[in-house]
């Protein structure tokens, strides 16, 4: 029991307390490139994370026979095997969607995140631990990719993966799309106000201040 608890733990921090876009500022390149829409967002999402548990528990497995002096390399590499495959599948059986997330899929392999679970975490736990590791922070990430995503869609153009959900004037409707939210600004501007809501939810996670100014001193009347 306490070990489920560990591995429910695990799992679960990344999501909101522990994510690693809110709190660790990475993997934000994809997170603001791909997000012009709910499926591309998904996609990147299903893709980064299997990427991420199969390459944790691929390099957990074989971390007591890796040289301290070739670890990055071996681990690119396997990350960069299992992105080739993520790509081929995408290519046959969702073309459209690959052909819009374009290299994105491909800089996967030097994604932050990918490669500082498996050299933080991976390389020093058993495969289970670090699998589901990499599964939760990889939910994490989707998390934050799917919710700027939607907003973005829904917001940019009144539609949820394509299907219009929100009337537009221009058919009778109400809503005038905001073009502005298919820019790349509108994921910096969202983004940034992810970070601000997590943060004012949980303060321990904002960052101490690297330097305290002097304090000044009042000139005597």
């Amino acid at each position: 029991m306490p070990q489920a608890q560990t591995y429910w733990t695990t799992l679960t921090a990344p999501l909101i307390r522990q994510n690693p876009v809110t709190l660790q500022i990475l993997g934000i390149c994809s997170a603001l490139a791909v997000t012009t829409s709910l499926a591309t967002a998904l996609t990147m999402s299903v893709s980064l994370t299997a990427v991420l548990t199969l390459a944790a528990g691929l390099v957990s497995m074989i971390r007591r026979h890796i040289p301290d002096a070739i670890r990055l390399i071996v681990q690119i590499v396997i990350v960069a095997s299992l992105v080739i495959v993520i790509d081929q599948i995408l290519q046959a059986y969702f073309a459209e969607i690959s052909r819009a997330l374009s290299v994105y899929v491909g800089l996967i392999t030097t994604n932050c995140l990918v490669l500082g679970r498996t050299e933080t975490y991976a390389r020093h736990h058993p495969p289970l631990p670090a699998m589901v590791d990499a599964f939760g922070n990889g939910l994490g990430y989707s998390l934050i990719l799917i919710v700027i995503g939607g907003l973005r869609e829904l917001f940019g153009k009144g539609q949820l993966f394509g299907a219009q959900v929100l009337p537009l004037a221009e058919t009778g409707g109400w809503f005038t799309p905001l073009s502005l939210m298919l820019l790349a600004p509108s994921a910096f501007f969202l983004l940034g106000l992810l970070v601000w809501a997590v943060r004012g939810l949980h303060p321990e996670q904002v960052e101490q201040p690297e330097h305290t100014p002097p304090l000044q001193k009042v000139p005597a009347e």
